[in-house]
């Protein structure tokens, strides 16, 4: 079966717009990153932004929180098979590591994060033919609106 690429690409662009409305959502000492988790028909079963230093959890981010919270909601325990996971910003070696043990089937992210990112830029921890679970992933949907939001935040406190 062909794959209608653009088709992909504009699915995939509709939901980055709903994980940037999320990340905008994020209190202000929070670097604003959205994450939302779409089930296997679509339907979104959670959102949720950085929440580290709001919570004071080096945990919560936004990746986390979004696959709990999804997890809690899809039905089959901790597995989430079928989904897809969408952040605004390349996740971190300790969200891919949590995305690929949720057994997620789809991650698409937007900037890249070439300091921290896991998902291609400094490691490719998803995509490691060594792992038993290997999602795809679509990367670079809406770069550059999603990493202004995150140079927009630093530049603020750079003063």
């Amino acid at each position: 079966m062909d794959v209608d690429r653009g088709a992909v690409h504009r699915d995939a662009e509709a939901v980055m717009r709903v994980a940037l409305d999320v990340a905008r959502s994020t209190g202000g000492e929070d670097v604003p990153i959205g994450a939302v988790v779409y089930g296997p028909d679509g339907v979104e079963l959670a959102r949720a932004a950085n929440r580290r230093e709001a919570d004071a959890d080096p945990t919560a981010h936004a990746e986390v929180l979004a696959l709990r919270a999804a997890a809690a909601r899809h039905g089959d325990g901790w597995r989430l098979e079928g989904c897809t996971l969408v952040v605004t910003v390349e996740p971190c070696t300790m969200c891919a590591g949590a995305l690929g043990l949720s057994r997620v089937s789809r991650v698409v992210f937007g900037a890249w994060e070439p300091k921290t990112g896991a998902v291609g830029s400094l490691w490719d921890v998803l995509r490691d033919p060594r792992l038993v679970h290997r999602p795809e992933v679509l990367g670079g949907v809406l770069a550059d609106e999603c990493a202004s939001l995150v140079t927009g935040f630093f530049a603020t406190r750079r003063d």
